[in-house]
C-alpha cells in the first residue's frame, strides 16, 4: 500500500468517524431534549387537566399513556434520524408487540383492566378499600399495578386485573360506616340497664354521628351470659379512634356502673357413698 492509498482510507476513516460521531452527539441531544418537551408536554397536560378539576387517578392514567407514547415517537424519530426504515422499524415493533402481547398476555389483562377501572371509577386515589386481599389507601392507580398504603405503612402493588376480577370493598365512597363490637354481660346482670347505660355512654364518643343512633342491643348468649351488640356509626376518617375508644368506653362504663364480671360458673355435684 503506498502512500496515497495510506492517505485516501485515512480521510475515509476520519470522515467516517466524523459522521458518525456528530450523529451519535445529534442523538444523544435530541434524546435529552426530547425527553425535556416530553416532561413539559406532560405538565402541561396535567396542568390544564386539573384547572378543570379532573380526578387524580385519571390524571396519572393519561400521564402513563402520554409519555409512554412519546417516548416511542422519540425513539423512532431518532432511529430515522440515523437512516433506519421507521416503516421498517414501526413493522418490527407490531410483530414484537403480537410476540409479547401473546408471552405477557397478563400484562395486557392488567392494563385492560386498568382502563376500565378508570372508565367505571369503583375506586380512586384516596380511597380507603378493600381489593384483592389487601386493605388500605389508594395512592395510583397506574397502567398495570394499582399502588396501596396499608394502615401499617406498607406499599403494595396489586394486578390491576386481580383487582378487577375480585371484590372491591370502598371504605370511603359513603359518607359513615358502623363499628361493630361486641360486650360480654354476666347471667346476673340487668342487661337493660346495660344496654341504656351502654348507648348513652357510646353516643358521647367524639366523632361519634348522632344520626344514624348507637345501636346496643343482646346479639346472641353464651355460657357466660347474653352477648350484647354495640353498634356506634363514624366517618371513616374516624373509625379506629372510635373503635378503640368504645372498647375502652365498654370497660370502663361497665366496671364503674357495679355491674358483675362475667365468670364461668359450674355446679359440682357431691355424692357420698355409705
Amino acid at each position: 500500500m503506498d502512500k496515497a492509498d495510506f492517505a485516501r482510507y485515512q480521510e475515509l476513516i476520519i470522515s467516517t468517524a466524523t459522521n458518525v460521531g456528530i450523529k451519535v452527539l445529534a442523538a444523544i441531544v435530541f434524546w435529552v431534549l426530547g425527553r425535556w418537551l416530553i416532561g413539559t408536554a406532560v405538565s402541561l397536560v396535567r396542568h390544564s387537566l386539573e384547572k378543570q378539576k379532573m380526578d387524580p387517578t385519571v390524571l396519572r392514567y393519561v400521564g402513563s399513556i402520554i409519555t409512554v407514547t412519546l417516548n416511542v415517537l422519540l425513539v423512532i424519530g431518532i432511529l430515522g434520524y440515523f437512516g433506519i426504515q421507521t416503516t421498517t422499524f414501526a413493522a418490527l415493533i407490531a410483530a414484537a408487540g403480537v410476540a409479547i402481547g401473546v408471552a405477557w398476555s397478563g400484562l395486557l389483562a392488567n392494563f385492560a383492566a386498568g382502563a376500565f377501572m378508570v372508565v367505571l371509577r369503583p375506586l380512586k386515589v384516596g380511597d380507603f378499600v378493600t381489593v384483592a386481599g389487601v386493605t388500605g389507601t389508594v395512592m395510583e392507580l397506574g397502567l398495570f399495578t394499582t399502588t396501596i398504603n396499608t394502615p401499617d405503612n406498607v406499599q403494595v402493588m396489586v394486578g390491576n386485573n386481580k383487582i378487577f376480577a375480585d371484590n372491591i370493598q370502598n371504605f370511603s365512597h359513603n359518607a359513615f360506616r358502623r363499628v361493630d363490637l361486641k360486650c360480654q354481660l354476666s347471667g346476673a346482670a340487668d342487661h337493660n340497664a346495660a344496654m341504656q347505660l351502654l348507648r348513652e355512654k357510646v353516643a358521647a364518643i367524639p366523632n361519634v354521628l348522632a344520626e344514624p343512633g348507637v345501636v346496643v342491643e343482646i346479639l346472641e348468649f353464651s355460657p357466660l351470659g347474653p352477648v350484647l351488640a354495640v353498634r356506634p356509626f363514624c366517618s371513616n376518617n374516624d373509625y379506629w379512634q372510635v373503635y378503640f375508644d368504645t372498647n375502652r368506653v365498654i370497660r370502663e362504663s361497665l366496671i364503674a356502673a357495679g355491674f358483675p364480671a362475667p365468670m364461668p360458673a359450674q355446679t359440682v355435684f357431691v355424692s357420698q357413698q355409705t
